[in-house]
């Protein structure tokens, strides 16, 4: 009796690739469970430093945007952080700052000039904020929460009476 018949079959009964196809499974099962790679994270981190970013809020709607920059710069004032959909804990507001309405308008010379906005009936308004908090620092930047803080990043701030998303313009390690 030969090992393989005219069908290609080992022993008359077994398919010469379905034998292959449960060998290939075999190994995947053995890789998954015995071989399941690296564990953890591939950056490492080193001991919590102080760390400011400063972020940028564009069209933040609110009726009321000096009382919403009191509240920001009141003494100890804390918000909650979510970084890429994941609350990232709470952080010290350092400074807030509202940046001023303007609007473009072409010169007769086709120049353009950049001046203050004669609208007052503007819910729009512009801030720089300053956030001050601890990271671990790794060779690639810092990171809050498992994410890196790099700029560009956007980060939602949320409080009692508010929610918003702003984007970070600059990260300073202390």
């Amino acid at each position: 009796m030969a090992i393989l018949d005219s069908k290609g079959r080992l022993f008359g009964k077994v398919s010469i690739l379905d034998l292959g196809a449960a060998l290939v499974i075999l190994l995947v099962v053995v890789g998954i469970f015995f071989f399941p790679g690296t564990t953890g994270s591939v950056a490492q981190l080193s001991a919590p430093k102080p760390l400011e970013v400063d972020l940028i809020v564009r069209g933040l709607s609110v009726r009321d945007s000096g009382a919403l920059i009191n509240q920001f710069n009141e003494q100890n004032a804390k918000t909650s952080i979510i970084i890429r959909n994941q609350p990232a804990g709470q952080v010290d507001i350092k400074s807030v700052e509202e940046l001023p309405k303007t609007v473009l308008v072409p010169q007769p010379d086709g120049s353009v000039k950049e001046l203050p906005d004669p609208r007052s009936n503007s819910f729009s308004t512009d801030m720089v904020m300053t956030l001050g908090g601890t990271a671990e620092i790794t060779k690639d930047g810092p990171v809050v929460a498992g994410t890196k803080i790099k700029i560009g990043t956007p980060i939602e701030l949320e409080g009692r009476d508010y929610n918003f998303k702003a984007s970070v313009i600059d990260v300073r390690v202390k």
